[in-house]
């Protein structure tokens, strides 16, 4: 696939370029099946299937390992260091030289275990959540976090175990950047959801309150992502126990699920995987297998889901745009205003106990307690048992919130049946995509365009700044090369201060 147009130049590249090349696309084309897998177990696989499931992904997991730490990968690699390359063979050598280096101490049994293990866990999950069973997980987490330990000390036994799996989701944004953000956005938002809750006049909720049944959620879900310009050819929509993306630039996958007295849940959910869906779409199709043509972090995919959530649906020219249709499909709602619709689907939940269902400013203190408790877990200052408590404990000083269950509590993310230390990745999307909303506006009149549903100009926009380049440049750089300056926490306080000060009726806004 790399002779496609819109595939890097390669003429005059050294031998071990393009040996390099043909390796990556064969490490792809396993990682691609590993994940096809991984959302068929997810979404359609039944129950009893989950031995057979873990045996297939642990050794893909061994094969893609074997063919990353080769010899004749670190042989390439060593032989390209001094050779001439653009700079786009420059950023695929980088890219791969970091992960054979991350890779090459560890072992393939290791590997292989992690894998297997994650896939029992991920079933697990599913089933404690379901019953309410934090004992039932427990075990294979504890299981699950000294595997990952132990991958951490083999890719650098002397670093901080939880930096080094930071890394796995955010290169080159360091944690002390993210840290500082965190900073700022507790100064920051605490204050703004207290003013809310004391001086805040009352917005409607005018979407809850009935009975929606799941298969017509299910036929707007589909009607919104067709609005938005969602492929059929290129993806799906399903449902699943936590919405998810899967998938790249020619098949990317969609899921969310539903909540039966609220349906803009899962409207929400829908046009957040939408917007994840947009960044894997967007990739150079001619890059397909190799570092060019895939997403560069969590943070940067993050920010395409956010942007599309809360910059585009959670905006009043979108409701102007939409509430007709939603009329269609739900006709109690046809005494329902522009004005009502925007001020509901923005209404703040501080009660709420669901991350992803959170509003747009509690959402942040749910991603700050998770970063608390993954950290201390991962570091071996907290122990298994002990999450349950600790979680709502958190969750009543962050939000005065306690959850009554292990399900609405510290069972309700699939996150650690896969990786730690990656919850920061959401909260930095959200700065990250705030910062490109202000940017885009520059070039374009975004609400003119939502308002007349042309969202074809939004995805080609983020398409131009972020897709195109794949991880051609390290996080902090396409940052810059997208928006022209740093990551900065400065768009997203503004933005939020003076949206919700407008809609709460504070004094000042």
């Amino acid at each position: 696939m790399s002779t496609a147009d819109d595939s890097h130049d390669t003429a005059d590249a050294p031998e071990a370029y393009h040996d390099l090349l043909e390796r990556s696309e064969k490490l792809s084309n396993v990682h691609m099946a590993s994940m096809a897998l991984g959302w068929d177990q997810r979404v359609m696989m039944p129950e009893g299937g989950t031995p057979a499931r873990a045996g297939q992904l642990s050794t893909l997991s061994g094969l893609s390992h074997e063919l990353l730490v080769d010899d004749d990968v670190g042989a390439w690699l060593g032989g390209l260091e001094s050779a001439e390359l653009t700079d786009e063979q420059a950023a695929v050598v980088r890219e791969l030289r970091r992960q054979y280096d991350r890779a090459a101490d560890m072992p393939a049994e290791l590997v292989e275990r992690v894998a297997s293990h994650q896939a029992e866990t991920q079933q697990v999950w599913q089933e404690a959540k379901a019953e309410d069973d934090f004992a039932h997980f427990a075990p294979n987490l504890e299981e699950l976090i000294d595997l990952h330990r132990e991958r951490a000390a083999a890719i650098d036994p002397d670093a901080n175990p939880y930096r080094v799996l930071y890394e796995d989701r955010l290169p080159y944004l360091p944690l002390e950047t993210v840290e500082g953000i965190f900073d700022e956005l507790r100064e920051g938002l605490v204050p703004l959801i207290e003013e809310i809750k004391t001086d805040g006049r009352e917005l409607p909720s005018v979407f809850r309150g009935h009975t929606y049944e799941e298969d017509d959620q299910m036929a707007l879900s589909q009607e919104v992502v067709d609005l938005l310009g969602y492929p059929e050819e290129h993806g799906r929509l399903d449902t699943a126990p936590h919405p998810f993306m899967a998938g790249n630039q020619f098949d990317a996958r969609i899921t969310t699920r539903f909540r039966e007295h609220d349906p803009t849940d899962a409207l929400m959910a829908t046009i957040h995987e939408f917007g994840h869906a947009t960044y894997q779409l967007g990739l150079p199709k001619g890059e397909y297998g190799n570092p060019l043509g895939e997403s560069l972090s969590s943070g940067v995919h993050e920010s395409q889901s956010r942007f599309w959530e809360n910059h585009v649906g959670r905006t009043k020219p979108f409701w102007e745009f939409f509430l007709p249709t939603m009329k269609e499909h739900f006709p109690h709602l046809e005494d329902v205003t522009v004005d009502e619709a925007y001020a509901a689907v923005n209404r703040i939940y501080p009660e709420n106990l669901i991350r992803v269902e959170a509003d747009e400013l509690t959402y942040h203190l749910h991603i700050i307690l998770r970063c608390e408790i993954d950290r201390a877990f991962v570091e071996g200052d907290l122990d298994v048992s002990e999450i349950p408590r600790v979680w709502n404990e958190k969750m009543d000083d962050y939000l005065g919130v306690v959850p009554e269950t292990d399900t609405d509590g510290c069972l309700q993310d699939t996150h650690w049946s896969a990786s730690f230390a990656a919850f920061q990745g959401y909260t930095v999307g959200s700065v990250l995509a705030a910062q490109l909303d202000a940017a885009i506006r520059e070039d374009l009149d975004v609400d003119g365009l939502i308002r007349e549903g042309e969202f074809e100009p939004l995805w080609e926009w983020m398409t131009d700044h972020i897709h195109r380049y794949g991880q051609r440049y390290p996080t902090e750089e396409l940052i810059e090369v997208a928006t022209g300056e740093p990551l900065t926490a400065d768009y997203f306080l503004d933005y939020v201060e003076s949206k919700y000060g407008e809609l709460y009726g504070l004094d000042g806004y």
